[in-house]
């Protein structure tokens, strides 16, 4: 995905953002220690991310991240355990996206010379994607419609439509056959 990198200089947060980062904490921890079935969790999950969450999605504490404003995820999307979001450049999920525990989605990366500037591009998962256990996806990657991440593989480059990746850095092993998919 062709994308412009943007830098943020971490020592030049305004109170403003220190203050939302400390409130998403909060409520990241008060979800961690919430039964997922009780009404609790999901209106913890609606405060912490408001109408960037669709309808029927499902994200499975423990998680955390950075940056939560900048997550949006669509409707019928299921996330387990341990999901990383690192999400100060974006991060869109699309609808009816799978993603296996321990999952990190990052969307910026440290400055080699100066570690508190972060070097910021989006995170695009495509509609009905799914992505193994143990995957991390790096900044300004796009992962295709119904494209799946093999467990533990490291996606640094864009993934087209249907294919399967895997691998570190992953390659395409295979090619799924687009029209064998059923669209709502």
């Amino acid at each position: 995905m062709e994308c412009e990198e943007i830098k943020y200089d971490m020592r030049k947060a305004t109170e403003k953002e220190r203050q939302q980062a400390a409130h998403d904490a909060d409520l990241v921890f008060r979800l961690t220690q919430t039964k997922p079935t009780r009404p609790e969790y999901a209106a913890l999950l609606k405060e912490l991310l408001g109408s960037r969450l669709g309808e029927g999605s499902t994200i499975i504490a423990p998680f955390a991240g950075a940056a939560f404003d900048r997550l949006c995820i669509g409707s019928h999307v299921f996330i387990n355990a341990n999901a990383l979001f690192m999400a100060r450049g974006t991060i869109t999920i699309e609808d009816d996206v799978q993603i296996a525990a321990n999952v990190s989605i990052l969307s910026n990366n440290h400055d080699f010379y100066d570690r508190q500037i972060l070097l910021c591009k989006p995170v695009i998962i495509r509609k009905g994607a799914w992505i193994g256990a143990n995957a991390v996806i790096l900044p300004g990657v796009e992962i295709g419609r119904h494209a799946i991440v093999g467990a533990g593989s490291v996606v640094t480059k864009d993934v087209p439509d249907g294919a399967v990746v895997a691998g570190n850095p992953a390659h395409v092993i295979k090619q799924l056959d687009l029209d064998r998919f059923q669209e709502n």
